[in-house]
């Protein structure tokens, strides 16, 4: 037996060798790559998904900017057709006084001259010559009178620019009104 025993031995110890050298290969060899591979596949997951993230970051930054540079632009309309509005208004009255200033002195002119005209020692011609009768519109106004309508439009248009500007300037647009070319 023993004879047999030293052969048995070899062979259990053969045995366990190639049992230990077939551990040790299926870890190195199968378990490691496997658990490196996971690694990295959990890995590119997190990265994938960060990135996504971040993708997803950049859009809702650029929405939010697109609707704030909207709003932004919609208030700059807004205060361009409110200035535009308040121009237009300007001139409007101006020319509304113009003419009623006209009509006035045009009424104060006729008047003048149909007094004349009841004058039993007075001609009509002699009463256009002395009374002379504007027209009732586009006429010329005394300077003092012309230089106060002026001046009253100019200082509309000077309050519209302003309010223009205290808009843009709070929005952060420019301060420069756009001319009827330009809108």
């Amino acid at each position: 037996m023993l004879k047999h025993s030293d052969a048995i031995l070899k062979l259990a110890l053969a045995l366990a060798i190639l049992l230990a050298g077939g551990g040790v290969g299926f870890y190195y060899g199968i378990f490691l790559p496997s658990q490196d591979i996971r690694r990295q596949t959990q890995a590119m997951a997190e990265r994938r998904s960060k990135s996504e993230a971040q993708s997803r970051a950049l859009v809702e930054q650029a929405r939010r900017e697109a609707d704030l540079a909207k709003r932004n632009a919609e208030r700059a309309k807004a205060a361009q057709r409110e200035y535009n509005d308040c121009i237009g208004f300007a001139e409007l009255s101006y020319k509304r006084r113009w003419a009623g200033s006209c009509r006035t002195l045009h009424d104060a002119d006729v008047a003048a001259f149909e007094d004349c005209a009841d004058n039993l020692f007075s001609t009509d011609r002699g009463c256009r010559a002395k009374h002379p009768i504007r027209p009732a519109n586009d006429c010329a106004l005394p300077a003092r009178m012309a230089h106060e309508l002026t001046s009253a439009r100019d200082k509309r248009k000077r309050e519209c620019l302003a309010k223009l500007q205290a808009v843009q300037a709070a929005s952060g647009g420019s301060p420069t009104p756009l001319s009827p070319a330009e809108r």
